[in-house]
């Protein structure tokens, strides 16, 4: 069988030239007599992976020195917890702005931990859109300020950076690696890797230095990112593989010009599907146009029988995970680096076919 167009949100496609060369040194990397899955992380070779990751990240994303790079296990939920417990002092406060599932997740749980409150909340027309900068409203004296820069689950993303003076957390899952980013405008940057850097089980973590060395004296030891600042993301056995597919990623994107390129690549695929959405009427597009996902892109046919045809068919073509989130409905495209142009022009070319075979 063939390889599928893989619109998943996660975990999603991966680039074809990595996965030949991951095939590649499966089972003897580099000489080594030994696949990464089965070589020790305390190995010279393996530490010089780590390493290359860690040098490439910061070569990829710009990152400044005064940053540490963390690679990490447990999801970035699990960052929702570890977030609070870092930066949250004891009688401190932080504001969360509330645009989908995943912020709102973060702000559940980091309500365990103190004064947290929302500066700013989109459910009531269903995270359709982020909320303005006009509507945002910042407690003085806050510890940090939390947001999900992308929502997968509702296709929408911050066109700004808010302005505070509190360091900014972001959640980047799901837009990590896609476009520039000033580092410098975060505290912390967080993301699970599965969507656009890796195999699901690593989590990378950007945090400025000053920030660490916080944590509350209850936070877990495998939370305390000071702690794996200090062991260079080795204080247990780090998900090894997935930090070399990492690697493979971040090679795969220098090799393509960086992020200015893979930004002109996704605007390019995003800007196809999305003008076959503005220039019909058969499918909804429920997402305001200011707060679009280059990422993740969610449409509808408003009839749910129809929606199931869709994917089921689509299913049939090649092009799979197209079913959007219960939340939303409908359909998701997420149009991940590792999309190829031709994967949006067959589904672009699919969505006018079932459209014109199946009227409303």
């Amino acid at each position: 069988m063939e390889r599928v167009y893989n619109f998943s949100a996660g975990p999603s496609m991966l680039p074809e030239e990595v996965l030949k060369k991951a095939a590649i040194e499966m089972s003897n990397y580099e000489g080594c007599g030994m696949s990464v899955m089965e070589m020790s992380h305390r190995s010279a070779v393996y530490e010089k992976i780590i390493n290359d990751a860690e040098k490439l990240l910061r070569e990829v994303m710009s990152i400044p020195d005064n940053y540490k790079v963390l690679f990490l296990q447990g999801g970035a939920s699990t960052q929702f917890a570890a977030v609070p417990l870092n930066l949250l002092s004891e009688r401190g406060k932080a504001d969360y702005i509330l645009s989908g599932q995943f912020s709102s997740k973060a702000y559940q749980e980091a309500q365990k931990y103190g004064d947290v409150a929302v500066a700013a909340n989109t459910t009531d027309i269903n995270f359709s859109a982020v909320p303005s900068e006009d509507n945002l409203t910042f407690r003085e004296g806050i510890d940090y300020v939390h947001m999900c820069f992308n929502n997968t689950i509702y296709g929408t993303k911050f066109p700004y950076i808010p302005k505070t003076s509190a360091p900014i957390v972001a959640d980047m899952s799901s837009c990590i690696l896609s476009e520039p980013i000033d580092v410098s405008k975060f505290g912390v940057i967080y993301a699970g890797a599965q969507k656009n850097m890796s195999a699901a089980g690593l989590t990378v973590v950007i945090i400025r230095e000053d920030l660490l060395g916080k944590a509350r004296a209850c936070t877990p030891t495998m939370l305390n990112y000071k702690v794996m600042a200090d062991n260079g993301s080795m204080y247990n056995t780090p998900p090894t593989y997935c930090i070399y597919i990492a690697k493979l990623v971040y090679e795969w994107i220098l090799s393509l010009g960086g992020l200015q390129k893979m930004q002109e690549r996704n605007a390019r695929k995003a800007a196809l599907l999305y003008d076959y959405l503005d220039g019909q009427n058969y499918y909804i597009a429920p997402v305001e146009k200011s707060s679009r996902s280059m990422m993740n892109v969610t449409f509808l046919t408003g009839n749910p029988d129809l929606d199931k045809q869709f994917v089921a068919q689509a299913t049939g073509r090649g092009l799979v995970n197209l079913k959007g989130h219960r939340s939303v409905g409908g359909m998701r495209a997420s149009i991940y680096n590792a999309m190829p142009y031709e994967g949006v022009e067959k589904l672009v070319a699919f969505m006018k076919e079932f459209a014109a075979k199946n009227p409303k």
